[in-house]
Parts: C-alpha cells; structure tokens; sequence
C-alpha cells in the first residue's frame, strides 16, 4: 500500500503534497493539522520528515537540572516553583554548594548540565561566571546549557549591560547553548494572563536572535494545554520558522505541556488528551521544516507517550534530568530522574536506535 493512501483526510493530502514538494506549510494548513480526526494520516506526514532527518534514530542526554534559586521577582500565575525573598521554602545556591552537586552529578556520569533559576535581583553579573566557572573545574568536558531569554534580559537590565555582552562574558566562562524555556506562547492577549511580567514573545525571540548571531545554538519551547487557542499555537510555529529562516540557530523545538497544580491557571475545561498531543507534536514537526530535532520530554508527557510520539515525528525524548523541579512542583507525576539504561529501553522497545549527545549535537544530527 502506498502510505498516502494512508491519508484519509483530503487536506491533509495535500500538506503531503506540499512537503513532498518543499513547500513550508501555511498558517491555514497548521490549524487544519491542530484540529484533523486523521491522526494516522497526520502520523504518516511528520513520520516521513523525522525520517529524512534522523532515519531510525532517536536522540537522548545524560544530565542534571541546576535550578540555582527559586526566589523569582515575576511570580508568573503559570509557575508553581517561585517563591519571595524569605518565604518558608525559598533558597538561594552558593556557588560551592554548586560546585558540590556537579561533583556528585559527575559520579554519576552525566555529561551536561541544564540551568534554569528564578529572576533574583540580588545576583550579580558575577555569580553566574562563578557558577560557570566552578562548573568546568570540576569537570572541563560538561557541557553547559545555561539560562533561558528571559533570565538574559534580566541578567542584561540588572548589570546595566547589553544582552550581548552578557552572552560574550559567558561564554568566556564556559557556555555552551541555551535551554528554550520562558517563550510559553508568543500571542500578547494570552501571554499577559499566563505571565503577565515576563518579557514579550517579540523580545524573547529578539534576544535569541542575538544569541544565534554570536554563534550559539539554542533550543525553542512553546507552552500548551492552558487557555491557548489554536490560532496562537499557529502565530507561534509560524514566529519560529521566520526566525529559523534567519539565523539558522534553533536545533530544536520542544513543546512542554502545561501542568497546572499548584499554579495560578486553570485551563478553561481542557483535558489533555493523547490525540491532542500528537497533533501538537506531529503539526510541530510539519511546520518547522527548517528546525532538525523535534523533542518530546518523557518527564513531562509520561514515558508511553514520549514512545508514541517517536512514529509522530519526534526524534528526541530528552535526558535523565537527575533532580528536576519546576514541573514536578506543578503536579508531574513522573519520576524527577531516569537512568541512561532507561532512555535506552525506552527509545528500543519503540522500535528506534538510540543515540547519545547533548544540547549541541554533533556534527550532521
């Protein structure tokens, strides 16, 4: 059987007919893909993508989260891991008690570190060198994947420097890429109820065009399952490929789903479903044409699922992620740590082979 013949829906046959041809796909084509019944068929189409790109292959990292303070000054109604200054439960790392989980982190054989934290005022330009710096003593091979777009800026206003600045002093101290996280969803109107403080979608995608132009690579995430329309997860595919269009410097897109325990936002009677987060998914892969790796974090979506998205059109189920806690503060019922022999099982039992790398990839993945 010819696998378009798969394809049930007609519109969707024609998306496969314009990625056949090159063509990226339309915003019409994107909320089509959003809303079809025809999850095979939309299956067939992201499949064959992530197949020109990776073959059978299915990526995944050995790391640690690094969440160096949970003291944030945008107390976002999104976030369940914030708390103010002094609140019971509120921390603030030192840069030994840093360098003193790495050195743990480094028995355990990771390879990378991921560094996500709270808006802090009180931290200076200087902590996060040391922080970088204490992290390659312990071992000079680790590679860094430090702070999103929205820390930059923060970092930029609170020093009185520019974003590029920030970016050159830190990558003197020993960066590597940077983490996708704080885009949430672009669109203003919504952006405003979720995380009414954070920087504009337009700013965050500003401040990783500056990153791209300096030579760093960087991952793109985009928030669902919350009071998002499809309209806005569209404006937001189509925000990246533009970019991507530019500056080449996205390698890869993870779209998180939204866990609302312990937040603020309670998503207007949506209930997450399977068939909803393949659309997502698999419309991600056939939008971005331009982006290599989609990403399906089995932390967040559950180990089963992050299985089935790998015929989906995703290519990478993320890392071990030993000690993650921002979405396990807003309810994730996953474990907080998995094992490489674990991604392993995970990725051959769903029928792929599984390759190790980190936030840079090599060379050609």
């Amino acid at each position: 059987m010819n696998r378009t013949e798969i394809i049930k829906d007609r519109e969707l046959n024609e998306i496969s007919e314009k990625v056949k041809a090159g063509t990226p796909v339309s915003g019409e084509d994107i909320l089509h893909m959003l809303k079809t019944d025809d999850i095979l068929g939309l299956g067939v189409i992201a499949d064959s993508i992530r197949k020109k790109f990776h073959g059978n292959k299915t990526f995944y990292g050995v790391n640690c989260n690094l969440n160096y303070t949970n003291i944030c000054e945008l107390k976002c109604p999104l976030c369940a891991y914030y708390k103010e200054r002094g609140e019971d439960g509120s921390y603030l790392l030192s840069i030994e008690q840093i360098k003193e989980k790495i050195r743990e982190e480094v028995k355990r054989g990771i390879e990378e570190v991921h560094i996500v934290g709270g808006l802090n005022s009180d931290l200076k330009i200087e902590y996060f060198e040391d922080m970088l710096r204490a992290i390659k003593s312990v071992n000079k091979d680790i590679f860094i994947v430090g702070f999103t777009a929205v820390e930059y800026h923060h970092f930029a206003e609170n020093n009185n420097m520019t974003v590029r600045e920030v970016f050159q002093r830190f990558i003197d101290a020993g960066l590597g890429a940077l983490p996708g996280g704080g885009a949430e969803i672009f669109a203003e109107s919504t952006r405003k109820i979720i995380a009414p403080n954070k920087i504009s979608g337009e700013r965050w995608l500003e401040v990783m065009e500056i990153a791209h132009s300096m030579g760093l690579k960087t991952n793109a995430t985009m928030l669902y399952n919350h009071i998002e329309t499809h309209e806005d997860i569209a404006d937001h595919l189509l925000k990246l490929r533009s970019l991507q269009d530019r500056t080449g410097g996205f390698k890869t897109f993870v779209p998180l789903p939204f866990h609302s325990e312990n937040t603020e936002i309670k998503p207007l009677g949506k209930i997450n479903s399977g068939f909803n987060d393949i659309r997502i998914y698999a419309t991600s892969r056939i939008a971005l044409h331009n982006i290599p790796h989609i990403k399906a974090l089995w932390m967040y979506l559950g180990e089963k699922m992050a299985q089935v998205l790998l015929s989906f059109g995703v290519d990478d189920i993320g890392a071990t992620y030993h000690n993650e806690k921002v979405v396990h503060s807003a309810g994730a019922k996953t474990a907080d740590y998995g094992t490489e022999k674990f991604l392993i099982n995970l990725i051959e039992a769903a029928g792929m082979t599984p390759v190790k790398t980190n936030a840079g990839y090599r060379e050609g993945e």
